[in-house]
């Protein structure tokens, strides 16, 4: 990702002391995190470091314990999940969500009608909707499904699977989009076109990337959260990040050697 993306001073999204307790486990613990508008951020950390927690209390999967959220300034902290995804919070799951009996073309009119509010009228042709149409045709396009667009999903590589999946959360036009793990599972040979399309995302758009991946973490990132044991260790820019002591200890030389 190169560095064309140009941050404002005003996060569009940002944690305050945020924490999660289940039980006498603390996953989460006292997170503060800042996502610039136009960001490519990654949030990485070993395994069990409450990366995927502190996505559900984003999201509102989950209630925190204590803390604060906040979209575009204005606290969702006790908001449900189907508001915050109206007000522009979208997320992809380490394992897709997809309905397999669909096709790409049907998933994505299902989102797009619904996000305009015409998925009661869905019963009529696809085609009575020439704008509606026009967007399906795009995403399909811009996430390399048009050739698969009238496929059974379950038919569908796992790789395709999981474009298909980022592209029903681009459709709900995001201001932040949640990306947590989009190369689980995926072949090798198949990851590299994912990273081919989270780098021509909408530069608007706001991502936070969770992910193990490291290549992916250092190609597509500019900025990067480190969480261990559900608190941020250290926070910083890709490269500093890559150079940091600390990091290695705690994570870099397992993801390399282990």
């Amino acid at each position: 990702m190169s560095a064309a993306h140009v941050h404002t001073a005003a996060p569009v999204l940002a944690t305050h002391g945020l924490r999660k307790v289940f039980g006498g486990l603390t996953a989460t613990d006292n997170v503060s995190l800042t996502l610039a508008t136009g960001a490519r951020h990654a949030l990485i950390g070993p395994n069990g470091a409450g990366k995927t927690t502190l996505v559900n209390l984003l999201t509102g999967t989950f209630p925190p314990t204590a803390g604060r959220i906040e979209l575009g300034g204005d606290d969702i902290t006790a908001l449900p999940s189907h508001v915050r995804v109206q007000r522009g919070l979208a997320r992809t799951f380490q394992i897709n969500q997809l309905f397999m009996g669909f096709t790409p073309e049907e998933t994505l009119a299902l989102a797009v009608a619904q996000r305009e509010g015409l998925a009661r009228r869905m019963l009529k042709p696809l085609g009575s909707f020439a704008p509606l149409v026009d967007e399906v045709a795009d995403l399909l396009a811009r996430f390399h499904l048009t050739d698969f667009a009238r496929r059974r999903v379950r038919e569908l590589a796992y790789g395709q699977q999981r474009l298909v999946e980022i592209a029903l959360a681009v459709a709900a036009r995001p201001r932040v989009l949640l990306l947590d793990e989009p190369v689980a599972g995926v072949p090798t040979g198949e990851s590299g076109e994912i990273l081919d399309t989270l780098a021509a995302l909408p530069a608007d758009v706001s991502v936070l990337l969770i992910e193990h991946d490291m290549d992916l973490v250092f190609r597509f990132a500019t900025q990067i959260t480190v969480l261990v044991n559900g608190a941020v260790l250290v926070e910083g820019p890709s490269e500093a990040i890559a150079r940091d002591p600390a990091v290695k200890a705690a994570y870099l030389g397992e993801a390399v050697h282990g």
